[in-house]
């Protein structure tokens, strides 16, 4: 069955393949770039594969190439109201957020998705490096890039109407398939920093729009130790950038106050989590898992997967996750994913809300 296809193209060499894949499948492909802000100059610059100046026209070239239409859809407004500002929001509220999850969720897989559903389209592809068997998302076969813990976040509809024509090959395939191909994108290097903080600096990007807010840094105990700007600049885990001297071990962020505005540091072990709590649980994979089943779960988009006891329950504000797990993991942050698995295959996800950690004489 031949099916009308929309090709999102980041510029980069993955969804330039992606699109070329689906056209030489036989359907009915049109490939979009999204302008994502109104002041392109305002965003990061150079050939880094996602939401850059020069990448819609790297676009529109691995569309000629592959003879499709092309059009650029403006999506600056959605994405500064849905990703940006998410992002200092979460910032503020003492959170650890992913900007690419949250683009992922909100603008590719929604705002995109329902856009094209409107214009007559059946689905949206994009070169993610993941797989959709019998409906459910699974691993890609790259493991190195596998990107199904950003896309863990989405619903069965959603899923339904996606087309990851990349999931069974590895990176060093695309590239190959792209040169063969004649896209000029083959050797353009994959993108790794946040687009919308064109210099890299997150600390300076979340000073701006927030503002310097100076309290203090306390130890466990509660003695001050040392005084920050912003307890917005912190992120648990953080062991640079603390401005503290003096001390003969390494000290860690061990957590974020936003209401009283205090960092507290420790040491590294106690980062160690044991348990956790996530908010909006969704279900791709799987009814929803009301008993306390043995699965694992990931933590940030290419960290460890952990064994774990997972079960939905009923919490004050609604469905909520828990999850217990079996050995603790260090620098587990709310605001990040909490994403499950069955062997390969994702059943669900949800937002780190509360986590607890391992008490000193466990």
């Amino acid at each position: 069955m031949t099916l009308r296809v929309l090709a999102a193209m980041s510029g980069g060499v993955d969804s330039a393949v992606a699109a070329a894949r689906v056209a030489e499948a036989g359907h009915d492909v049109t490939g979009v770039h999204l302008a994502l802000s109104k002041n392109p100059q305002s965003y990061r610059t150079g050939a880094r594969g996602c939401c850059t100046v020069e990448d819609s026209h790297d676009a529109r070239r691995a569309a000629d190439v592959i003879g499709i239409p092309f059009y650029v859809w403006d999506m600056s407004e959605e994405f500064d109201r849905e990703v940006v500002q998410d992002f200092v929001a979460e910032y503020e509220s003492g959170n650890t957020p992913n900007p690419c999850l949250r683009c992922n969720e909100k603008i590719k897989f929604e705002a995109v998705l329902d856009r094209a559903l409107a214009l007559g389209f059946d689905a949206v592809a994009t070169g993610h490096h993941v797989r959709k068997v019998d409906g459910r998302l699974v691993r890609s076969v790259d493991e190195a890039k596998d990107q199904s813990y950003v896309l863990g976040v989405l619903t069965r509809e959603q899923l339904e109407h996606a087309i990851f024509p990349l999931g069974d090959c590895t990176k060093e395939e695309v590239r190959a398939e792209a040169e063969r191909r004649g896209l000029s994108v083959a050797d353009k290097p994959d993108s790794h920093d946040i687009c919308f903080i064109a210099d890299g600096d997150t600390r300076g990007f979340l000073n701006r729009r927030l503002g310097e807010r100076p309290g203090p840094i306390q130890d466990e105990e509660g003695n001050v130790v040392g005084t920050h700007n912003g307890a917005h600049a912190f992120t648990v885990g953080q062991r640079k950038g603390l401005g503290l001297g003096g001390s003969p071990h390494p000290r860690y962020v061990l957590s974020i106050e936003p209401v009283d505005n205090t960092v507290t540091v420790g040491p590294r072990a106690s980062l160690r989590v044991e348990a956790m709590t996530g908010t909006r649980p969704v279900w791709s994979g799987s009814e929803p898992l009301t008993e306390p089943t043995d699965c694992h779960v990931q933590l940030r988009a290419h960290g460890q997967v952990h064994p774990a006891r997972v079960w939905q329950r009923e919490g004050e504000d609604g469905p909520e996750l828990a999850v217990e797990l079996t050995e603790p993991a260090t620098g587990v942050a709310t605001g990040q994913a909490v994403v499950v698995y069955d062997g390969d295959t994702v059943l669900g996800s949800a937002t780190i809300s509360t986590t607890s950690r391992v008490t000193a004489s466990a």
